[in-house]
């Protein structure tokens, strides 16, 4: 299997693309010659990155400041994509919040499950009729080894990513011998604005700095895996150890454990 090959009509589309691996993954697929559609709320950042993206590969970049949280704004970009020669769709934008439930900002976690769930759904359900008409094309869906186990005083965000996990397998399968592939990138720690975004102070002293994995290093991986048609990457020692943990420890040991963690972030 390969990626699509780059078209003058066809486009990437990067979510996120602002920072961290999605402006990772930007760079990448920029270098393979692919045009690109940049999808983050900060359009400033965008147009930086599309310009040095245009300068450096010579690729048309694209920008749409969309908060995909917000549903009209999200439901405007669906309408287009789905007129748009899609070849790769790279599902990477989202947030984490942390804290007790009873407690959290319910306005907040609405845009988490909006921004990590719906969105990743239905900008997959817009892109994927036209990939399977062409028997071309890739999505890549960024979850998380949090989607793996139970997330206690981190419920939202582990759910949400338990929810892309899922999503991505599922599609991978299903999508077989149809000339259209979906991998599952799941992540552990990465070095990005995670933790600001997060508003989660204690996250960099929670893991030793040798295991955390670099945005650059997770989106190549990513990239790699989409091309080999790989089901799932899972990027770095750590991560794959939480992958080992969350599938085999049981639940009523590594609940307990994870929330007397995930209390010390906060």
């Amino acid at each position: 299997m390969s990626l699509p090959d780059p078209t003058p009509t066809s486009r990437a589309v990067v979510t996120g693309a602002s920072s961290g691996i999605g402006t990772a993954l930007a760079e990448i697929l920029a270098q393979q010659g692919h045009s690109l559609i940049l999808v983050a709320r900060r359009e400033d950042r965008l147009r930086m990155l599309a310009a040095e993206l245009h300068r450096r590969f010579a690729i048309d970049a694209e920008i749409r400041a969309v908060d995909l949280s917000d549903r009209d704004r999200r439901a405007e970009l669906c309408d287009e994509l789905a007129t748009r020669e899609i070849a790769i769709l790279c599902n990477n934008a989202g947030f984490a919040t942390y804290g007790e439930l009873a407690t959290a900002d319910p306005a907040r976690e609405r845009q988490e499950v909006e921004l990590n769930a719906v969105a990743v759904h239905e900008l997959t359900l817009a892109v994927l009729p036209g990939m399977l008409r062409r028997r071309a094309g890739a999505i890549l869906i960024t979850g998380s080894t949090a989607g793996n186990q139970p997330g206690p005083n981190n419920a939202t965000y582990a759910a949400t990513k338990a929810f892309a996990n899922t999503f991505a397998e599922s599609l991978h399968t299903e999508l077989a011998g149809t000339g259209v592939h979906c991998t599952l990138l799941a992540p552990g720690p990465v070095r990005t604005e995670y933790a600001e975004a997060a508003q989660a102070p204690g996250l960099d002293a929670l893991v030793p700095a040798p295991l955390w994995v670099s945005a650059e290093q997770a989106a190549t991986q990513g990239l790699r895996g989409l091309a080999a048609g790989r089901r799932r990457v899972v990027p770095g020692l750590f991560a794959k150890m939480q992958t080992l943990g969350g599938h085999y420890t049981p639940r009523a040991m590594v609940g307990p454990v994870l929330r007397a963690v995930y209390r010390k972030v906060t």
